[in-house]
């Protein structure tokens, strides 16, 4: 499972002396232990579906620290910050591209028949499942709610 796997790499990382990983897998591991005591309490277990739902959580709002940081000019707090998000960004799946994100859209579209801005639900619905953690969900709306008004 993932979750072991991110806990042999904190022991690794900790024996190597490498305190930006370290430090990333610890609160990561925070995060998921967080997150397993919200869904089910202390005997919860969470799957690798959550904890890479975690992991995406985290590189999300690592993006949203980065732009934050370098809008301030506080250069050094985003390099840090960006170094996190390599970090995290190991455990997370290969991302798809705009334009596999695009393929993927279009084939929602014509599987659900929408054809105006207010079927986005239904196409979003489909299209989820199989993008979760692949594809920034923004970015997947933003393509959904293009390619939507466009057929309209």
């Amino acid at each position: 499972m993932l979750k072991q796997k991110l806990q042999e790499d904190l022991r690794q990382s900790m024996l190597a002396k490498d305190t930006a990983k370290t430090s990333t897998l610890r609160m990561l591991l925070s995060a998921i232990n967080y997150y397993e005591i919200q869904k089910g309490g202390a005997g919860y277990e969470a799957t690798d579906e959550d904890v890479l739902s975690v992991i995406g959580r985290e590189v999300k709002q690592r993006n949203d620290a980065i732009e934050q940081f370098m809008t301030a000019g506080r250069e050094e707090l985003a390099a840090k910050e960006l170094k996190e998000k390599a970090i995290l960004g190991t455990y997370l799946p290969e991302q798809m591209t705009e334009e596999d994100v695009r393929r993927a859209v279009a084939e929602a579209v014509k599987q659900t028949g929408a054809s105006t801005p207010q079927d986005i639900g239904k196409v979003m619905g489909i299209l989820m499942p199989k993008v979760k953690g692949k594809a920034d969900s923004s970015l997947v709306s933003k393509i959904v709610k293009e390619t939507l008004s466009q057929t309209s």
